[in-house]
């Protein structure tokens, strides 16, 4: 379990580096990425669903505030274009991740776990519980992209990583899209508790999991 959480954290501390990198620098930020959709928009709103996917696919690579793109998303194209050009740019950023880390994960993890013993538990014990990390991701920043890499390195199965990301992913970007279409400058109540609601189910999740996790240690002890 330690080598496990000592990969995911380092992965966790290069995200985050990215977005304390552009939080200083001012390169992206909310106005801006509203900016950038208000100058879309007066040009074609094909123009908003690719902003929409390049920043969401960005995501892998830089910290992205999601969940706000997602509202903007719902409130600059409503809920159905919203919802899938936020879709297409989450399964771009899972799949890219996934992809990239099991073509190159194993760098990483070798260099982290000398121990090969430890390496092997490492991925056995993300085999094991990887499946909820992904579905419970969206409880944080970070999470998602960390769960993805973590999915590749350890090779999970494709599909089943596929599965599990969508699961994870369409109905909180539907949720997301629908909020922000309902929500005006003049009333964001709608986005506001949609997204302290988004966070509370998932952590909720979290809550769950731990318990029934450590009741089966203690079952088993």
């Amino acid at each position: 379990m330690t080598s496990l959480v000592k990969v995911m954290l380092t992965l966790a501390i290069f995200f985050a580096s990215t977005f304390v990198v552009l939080k200083s620098t001012g390169l992206v930020t909310v106005s801006k990425v509203e900016a950038w959709f208000e100058m879309a928009k007066s040009v074609d709103a094909i123009y908003v669903c690719v902003v929409i996917v390049l920043l969401l696919f960005a995501d892998l690579f830089i910290a992205i505030p999601t969940l706000t793109v997602m509202l903007l998303a719902g409130f600059f194209l409503g809920p159905l274009v919203g919802s899938i050009s936020a879709v297409i740019g989450l399964i771009l950023a899972g799949g890219c991740g996934y992809g990239l880390s099991r073509r190159y994960g194993h760098f990483l993890l070798n260099f982290l776990v000398n121990d090969q013993q430890k390496r092997a538990d490492t991925v056995n014990m993300f085999q094991q519980h990887g499946a909820v990390v992904i579905l419970l991701s969206r409880a944080t920043p970070i999470l998602p992209e960390v769960s993805a890499c973590m999915a590749g390195m350890t090779k999970m199965p494709f599909m089943k990583f596929c599965i599990l990301w969508l699961v994870s992913t369409v109905p909180y970007a539907v949720i997301a899209c629908y909020a922000g279409s309902i929500s005006s400058v003049e009333d964001p109540k709608p986005a506001i508790f949609t997204a302290i609601g988004l966070t509370a189910l998932f952590w909720s999740g979290w809550f769950v999991f731990s318990k029934v996790t450590k009741a089966k240690r203690q079952l088993l002890t």
